[in-house]
């Protein structure tokens, strides 16, 4: 059996100290022991709940304040979500024959053709539609993009050939107005539009 220090003993208190605290009046009364302890178990725990003690009337901030602080910590993602980059399901919104075709896959882009890897309208990508790769132009996508300019509920797209010419014959949704900047760009794209928003 051995004889477990006092609180005014200083086992306690060097502890602290070197861990940067200072030394405040003792919560127990003063000449207050711990008497004496066979287990080196009970201890441990009596010397740890003491420094807590401590360390909560210092810092004044509860363990409890604390854990609930780092859950309400929350981080938003949803920008890049919408973003049109690999692996990006679109809908293509002509009228040709390989888009409308009812498949078990939806199309996915699976390359940007920019700098950036993300795509905005007027960027062209290229799609896996159908166990084919196809080039298409995106006409609308669900990333807020500047001001004054359309958001869609989809990630809209038109197929286009190698050289730029649309294979469809008729785009059933609105297009940006935006496009219409680039009418030498896309003129054989705009023709077949019904829409501009």
């Amino acid at each position: 059996m051995t004889q477990v220090p006092t609180v005014s003993g200083g086992s306690g208190r060097c502890c602290l100290q070197s861990l940067g605290f200072q030394h405040t009046a003792s919560p127990w009364p003063p000449g207050w022991s711990w008497g004496t302890h066979s287990s080196r178990k009970g201890k441990e725990e009596r010397r740890v709940g003491y420094q807590m003690a401590l360390l909560n009337r210092q810092v004044g901030l509860s363990l409890t304040h604390l854990s609930s602080a780092v859950i309400q910590r929350q981080f938003s993602i949803t920008g890049a979500c919408r973003a049109i980059q690999k692996l990006t399901r679109v809908r293509v919104v002509d009228n040709s024959a390989l888009g409308n075709t009812p498949y078990h896959r939806p199309p996915k882009c699976i390359h940007v053709y920019n700098k950036t890897g993300v795509g905005k309208v007027g960027d062209k990508i290229l799609l896996a539609i159908k166990g084919e790769k196809k080039k298409a132009l995106i006409v609308g996508h669900k990333m807020p993009g500047p001001t004054m300019t359309p958001r869609f509920d989809s990630n809209n797209v038109v197929l286009i050939e190698d050289n730029g010419n649309p294979i469809g014959t008729r785009i059933r949704t609105p297009i940006p107005y935006t496009l219409r900047r680039r009418e030498g760009e896309f003129s054989k794209v705009l023709a077949i539009a019904r829409n501009f928003v």
